[in-house]
């Protein structure tokens, strides 16, 4: 189940391994598109307006298990670059019992300040309803997303990027045929969307957890309930890289949402709006995701096997293949804004609205590709240090304070709020690159 990243060509590892992510990653966009245009077109803008702002809560809960399953991918990768199989072992028990205690506790926690959420990010009153519904759903079903996660981050950290693609292949299949079922044919508004998202989460998690039971030789882990028992020293090596990522992941994520909740104190329309803008810049997210998650495990393993020469040429091959297929998505874009913003939603007064997203989607575009160089060598590396403070300087002080002075004081308004948060989305490249320069990456963090 172990896949060698440090031999053989670059860029034809790099697309192998990319491939499968990309095509799960954008599966799941797909789900997260679907439930934006079936609720669109059968329960119009409230309903629209519901899956964005439940979609922004829903991304908060998740900052705990993205950071810590990427940091235990990278802890995977690495080990296995030094054939260190003990380390692979209790990397893998130590996350299990972290992340989904911390999923259950989250859970239950969310549900009991679940009104305060939905203050906080000013829902609209007249969606308030149906964002109550959506996000108490989506609260139940968070143990199968921290779960699907973990045993990804395990199986890309060991190269093995085909297996988690076919696990998100049966969630989307499934999350896409229930939402039609439940909102178009069953009539269960937004409850249904929810439904459907959380049922596909579970049966993906489920199948992926035994398959992994089944392999267990393959990946080095037995499933005794002593192997469960965190390990003191993994605990150590996993927040000294996953609390910085969680951070970086948490600020990033509450930065968007109090953006947001500007953007929602413009109205319904607006609120719709920037969940349209939400699921166009998912696309080019997963893309540089993709290509960033797989550079991240090939440069872990080629520091851990100190082949430094093979860096450059992966970061090069990733950012370059971002930006290929960015400038496809943007030419479309450009060209046919009213039929892509024509996909999610028939009402007029959004369709009227359709020209104040076009810029800022073009600027998180190009700001992705960037991200791409970025996060590959900071993750690859497993620097905490610059995990936190892109986190401090993108998440929060970049993103925060540009789209305040473009909204409210150049009195921009929503377009402002959204072009500020991609503008931000260049600190990663900029601090990656100072990293990159300075060949500090070439030195190991224990």
């Amino acid at each position: 189940m172990i896949k060698d990243l440090t031999n053989g060509s670059v860029p034809k590892l790099l697309l192998m391994f990319a491939a499968p992510l990309f095509v799960s990653n954008a599966l799941q966009a797909i789900y997260n598109i679907v439930d934006m245009v079936v609720v669109g077109q059968f329960i119009g803008g409230n309903g629209m307006s519901a899956v964005a702002t439940g979609g922004n809560i829903l991304s908060i809960l998740n900052f705990v298990v993205m950071g810590f399953a990427g940091a235990g991918q990278i802890i995977i990768a690495k080990s296995v670059g030094e054939k260190d199989m003990e380390s692979v072992k209790d990397t893998i028990g130590t996350m299990f019992t972290l992340l989904l205690t911390a999923a259950i506790v989250m859970s239950v926690a969310c549900y009991f300040i679940r009104d305060w959420l939905l203050n906080l990010v000013n829902t609209p009153q007249e969606a308030y309803q149906y964002t109550m519904d959506y996000t108490i759903v989506c609260m139940l079903g968070l143990i199968f997303i921290y779960g699907y996660n973990i045993v990804s981050a395990i199986m890309r950290g060991m190269g093995d990027s085909k297996r988690p693609f076919m696990f998100v292949a049966i969630a989307s299949v499934l999350n896409i045929i229930l939402d039609i079922l439940f909102v178009a044919v069953f009539q269960m508004e937004v409850i249904g969307a929810a439904l459907a998202t959380v049922i596909g989460q579970a049966v993906s998690f489920l199948f992926a957890l035994v398959y992994f039971y089944k392999h267990k030789e393959s990946f080095g882990f037995d499933f005794k309930l002593s192997s469960f028992i965190p390990r003191k020293l993994t605990i150590q090596k996993l927040c000294a890289l996953g609390i910085p990522m969680a951070i970086q992941s948490a600020a990033i994520t509450i930065s968007m949402t109090v953006v947001a909740a500007w953007v929602n104190s413009f109205g319904v329309v607006a609120s719709a709006c920037a969940g349209v803008l939400n699921k166009l810049n998912m696309l080019v997210g997963i893309l540089s995701m993709s290509l960033t998650t797989a550079a991240g495990s090939m440069v872990g393993q080629n520091l851990g096997a100190k082949k430094f020469d093979r860096v450059p040429k992966i970061l090069l091959w990733a950012s370059g293949s971002t930006f290929a297929i960015v400038l496809v998505y943007i030419a479309v874009l450009i060209t046919f804004p009213e039929a892509v913003v024509g996909l999610f939603t028939s009402d007029e007064a959004i369709l009227a609205s359709v020209s104040i997203i076009i810029l800022p989607s073009v600027v998180n575009a190009f700001g992705a590709v960037t991200r791409t160089f970025g996060f590959a060598i900071i993750n690859g590396s497993g620097n905490s240090k610059l995990n936190l403070l892109v986190a401090i300087i993108d998440g929060m002080i970049a993103r925060i304070s540009l789209a305040y002075i473009m909204g409210w004081k150049l009195e921009m308004g929503p377009q402002g709020f959204w072009l500020g948060d991609a503008i931000a989305g260049f600190m990663p490249f900029v601090i990656g690159g100072c990293f990159f320069l300075s060949n500090r990456w070439k030195k190991l963090e224990d």
